[in-house]
């Protein structure tokens, strides 16, 4: 074969590796943790407020179930240790815990935690303005008896409690801000913005699956921004089939000799 042939051949599977888009490790994925699955897919069915994600999730239809009752078993964790919380407030933690739970486009804000029950945790995952204000606005009148609700209770009887000396205060004392409740309540999981939804910039905890999932493309665009240079990040807008490959370097090596060695007239 010519080496202009060479050539040919070894451009045609570099145009084909092109187009074939790369497969990106922070774009449809599960964290390590309790609960998730190992990579997202299908479900038949999941409860309720878990609905949206029914088809590509992390979680399973049980943990859906588990998630929408008062006292779970996914973590032993009652919801009512302060007294009844209402359900225009418990929406939002249930819909908070799907979110966690199910979705497979957390994965630009996974980090890695030494926690006994999961070794990934999110981290900053910048949450939509109306979905903290309206989370903070519905709980406000509720109380509580923390600030950061993932450490620092009393589990002596095997759930949480408040623990001693630790006094029940509206929500609005505990977070004087939805930015408060938003970043506090879970160790900086979430990030207040001032983002709305729909602008694909910010995650939304829930959304009507029939208008399709909104936190994908919010999901390619940090994961793009994450490989990006900070200067460029802010001006430049990935493009929607981002795509990349590596060639091996035997390729390589034959791309660039016959390069050298192929004629003007493509011998």
């Amino acid at each position: 074969m010519g080496a202009g042939w060479v050539l040919l051949v070894l451009l045609v599977l570099l145009a084909t590796c092109t187009m074939v888009p790369a497969k990106d490790p922070l774009l449809s994925t599960c964290m390590d943790a309790k609960h998730h699955k190992t990579k997202p897919g299908p479900e038949g069915m999941l409860h309720d407020q878990c609905a949206p994600w029914k088809d590509n999730a992390c979680c399973t239809a049980n943990t859906t179930s588990e998630a929408h009752k008062d006292q779970s078993n996914l973590y032993n964790f009652n919801w009512n240790h302060c007294g009844l919380m209402p359900p225009k407030c418990k929406r939002h933690f249930i819909q908070d815990t799907c979110l966690y739970e199910c979705s497979p486009n957390l994965g630009p804000w996974i980090d890695q935690t030494d926690s006994s029950w999961r070794r990934e945790r999110i981290l900053h995952v910048p949450l939509c303005k109306e979905d903290c204000e309206e989370w903070w606005e519905d709980c406000k009148d509720f109380v509580t008896c923390k600030e950061n609700w993932h450490k620092g209770w009393n589990w002596a009887t095997g759930t949480n409690r408040c623990p001693w000396g630790s006094m029940c205060r509206p929500f609005s004392h505990v977070f004087p801000r939805p930015k408060d409740l938003c970043e506090k309540i879970w160790s900086n999981s979430y990030k207040y913005t001032t983002e709305h939804r729909g602008s694909g910039r910010c995650i939304q905890m829930w959304f009507d699956p029939a208008q399709g999932n909104p936190n994908v493309v919010v999901a390619k665009y940090y994961a793009w921004k994450k490989r990006t240079s900070p200067s460029h990040a802010e001006n430049v807008t990935p493009e929607a089939g981002d795509s990349g490959c590596a060639l091996p370097w035997p390729v390589l090596v034959l791309l660039l000799l016959a390069l050298a060695v192929v004629p003007a007239g493509w011998g």
